[in-house]
This record gives C-alpha cells, structure tokens and sequence, in this order.
C-alpha cells in the first residue's frame, strides 16, 4: 500500500489553494506505515489524490506539501531538479552580491531547505524531517552547482527539535575555504562567520534595508542597536555619517564589525557591549541623543502563542529608541517574527511612539529581498517587516 494521509472533511480547501502545510488536526487517516521524512500521497475525505507531501510525525505541522501535482514521482531527480531551478531564479543577483539566498523552504517548493551561498559556499539548514530525509540529495545538487566548492550543514535550529531531529553541523561536501570567507554586496565586503554565526553567518534578509540605510545616514548621528557585525554602521559610516555606535549583546560580534570596518575604509564604531533593552535605557538616562537609530532585535516570537510577550518587547524597545530619535531623526523598526504580522508591528510601534510623547511619519516600509520570495498562495513566507519612521 502506498503511504498516504487521508484529510478530514472540509481540511482539503487549503492544499487545493496550494498551502504547502497540513496540521495534525487536519489529518483523519495515516494508510500504511510511513516513517518520518518519507513522502506521502495526501488524499481528500472522498480519496481524492491530491498530491505528495513529506511526512512528519513528530511535528504538530504533519506533513509539507512537495506537489500538488498527483502524477508527478518525488524522487532524487525531482529534488535536484528543485534545487537548481531555486538557485537559477537568483542569477539575476550576481550582478549586486555574491551572498544571497538559494532556496528558502516552502516558497522554492523544498520544505525545509535553507541554503544560503557566500561565494564558493554554501550553507544549508535542514529543518525538517523531509528535508532530512533528501539531506544526501540537497548536498549533492549543491556542490554541483557552478562554483560552488563547500555544502556546509548549520542543521542547528531548534525546529529540528520539534520535528523529533537532533542538532547537527559540518562539512557536507567540498572542504572549508583556507581563508576567511569574505563577500561582496554593492560594493562593501563582509566577512561571514558562517562556522558559528547568526543564522547561517550574516543576514542576508536585510540587503534591502542596507541600501535604505546608503540614503539617510550623511550627516547623522547613528546608532545601530543589535548591530551584530556592523554592516548597517559600515555602510552608513561609509555615506557620511557624523558618528556611528555599535550595540550588540556579543563582544564577539562587536571585534567582527571592528574587523568589517577596516575592509571597507572606515572608521571603526563606537562600541557598546550588553543587553540592548537595558543599554538603550542606559543610554536614555545619559540623555543622548541619535539622528538615526536601528533596531533590528532577533527573533521575538517563535510561535504564534508568544506574539503578546513579544509584543510587549518590541514595545519596550521602540519606546526607550523613540526617547533617544533626536528632531527630525530617523527611526528604522523592525520584526523579524513570523506570527506577528504588519498591522500588529504597525500598531505596536504606534502604541510606543505614543507612549514616548513623539510623532513619527512612515515615510517608508522595507521587507524581505528577492531571494526570500513570498508566493501568493503561503503568506506566512513574509516574516520580515520594517518601518521607516521620521521623527517631528
């Protein structure tokens, strides 16, 4: 019998509008003995074929959809195939960067599969049980990719928990580049940390904000608040900034944005190590004052349940960095939680500015780039959302 999950009546609407996610509560029948990452027909009340998907059944999110299509075969071929038509879709980026994001889950139609590309590496995160499961299959479509001389596995979210997986990390294929891996984006060069950084080693999500950050930063006094490895503060030191402080919780970090400085020219920033809801209160109290502020804190809210908690964070940031926005000074806001979404960072940034005593103006809203594609039919790909706001 070919493994297959029968869905509960009325649970079939949203794999018909091509959501790539079924819950377990919407699944009526497990035929067969499936393990975990093995695929499965998905089949409606009336047995209807509705597609394959990747089975999960330690996961409250059960099963991943591969295809809608009830003829297509989800084999090594299809899975390589998925991966190269994911990497082509971002050849109209070389021409900007060498870093850029390769296949992003769901909306390149690979579940699970993060693949990030620095240069001649390649980064993959495998989240799920699908995705672990096509783990050989991934790598091996990767390294075979023009230029590319490293697949290295950062297999270490904690979604995998979720999904009944252990934490992994490593060389997949190729060998580690002997010099530090340095990219380019428009010009700056960075180094990526990608052994044990955020993320896969830089955030390549927020390439959109760096060139926003290119037009406002001449003559402004900046503070880049959860700065990481400072590449806001490069490039606003780099377009005429008065004066630039770093903020990070990582001293670590901080020595990078140091290092990230000296490759592009700059003058090193001030740097300030600890807790930023603490040190922009601190910074408050001293009664400094900053023509340009970014806030982009880590991810918030993990699930859709902890949304009030970090509601109430990213309040407490905004509120202490609205304190600090001199007149006329720009405040760049963001959230980078999936389960909140626009409208409610909107009304949180809002209720803060408020709070504060302060007008701000939107005079402008930024998101996710290119390479981390929403399709129509998955909104929940948009997780990344930012606010432009200028101070009376």
């Amino acid at each position: 019998m070919e493994p297959a999950l029968v869905l509960r009546s009325g649970r079939d609407r949203s794999v018909r509008r091509q959501h790539p996610w079924i819950l377990s509560g919407s699944v009526a029948d497990v035929l067969g003995r499936p393990a975990a990452g093995d695929t499965v027909a998905v089949l409606s009340d009336a047995r209807e074929h509705l597609g394959f998907a990747a089975y999960s059944p330690a996961s409250r999110l059960r099963a991943r959809m591969w295809t809608t299509d009830p003829a297509a075969v989800v084999d090594d071929a299809f899975v390589a195939e998925r991966v190269l038509q994911a990497a082509s879709r971002r050849q109209h980026l070389a021409d900007v960067t060498d870093a850029m994001r390769i296949s992003f889950s769901e909306a390149d139609g690979l579940p699970g599969v993060i693949a990030d590309r620095y240069g001649s590496t390649v980064v993959v995160q495998l989240a799920t049980a699908g995705a672990e499961r096509w783990r050989d299959v991934v790598a091996d479509a990767i390294i075979a990719l023009p230029g590319v001389e490293c697949v290295y596995e950062r297999s270490d979210v904690e979604a995998r928990e979720r999904e009944g997986l252990a934490q992994r990390s490593g060389v997949l294929r190729g060998r580690l580049p002997d010099v530090d891996t340095v990219i380019t984006e428009r010009g700056f060069r960075f180094g990526v940390g990608f052994e044990d950084g955020q993320k896969t080693g830089f955030y390549l999500d927020q390439r959109d904000a760096r060139a926003a950050v290119a037009g406002v930063s001449a003559g402004r006094r900046v503070l880049n608040a959860f700065s990481y490895t400072g590449a806001f503060s490069v490039i606003a030191a780099a377009n005429g900034a008065a004066s630039v402080t770093n903020l990070d919780s990582s001293a670590a970090a901080l020595a990078a944005a140091v290092v990230n400085a000296e490759l592009n020219g700059v003058a090193p920033a001030e740097q300030i190590v600890g807790d930023a809801f603490s040190e922009l209160r601190k910074l408050r109290d001293r009664a400094r004052s900053f023509d340009l502020i970014l806030l982009d804190p880590p991810k918030l809210a993990q699930t859709e349940a902890q949304v009030d908690r970090a509601s109430r964070a990213y309040k407490d940031l905004n509120l202490t960095a609205t304190k600090l926005l001199a007149p006329g000074g720009i405040l760049m806001t963001f959230s980078c939680s999936g389960g909140m979404s626009s409208e409610l960072f909107q009304k949180v940034v809002a209720g803060a500015a408020l709070d504060a005593k302060r007008n701000l103006r939107i005079i402008g809203r930024l998101q996710q780039p290119s390479d981390h594609p929403v399709p129509l039919s998955f909104p929940e790909a948009a997780y990344l959302k930012g606010l432009v706001l200028e101070a009376d």
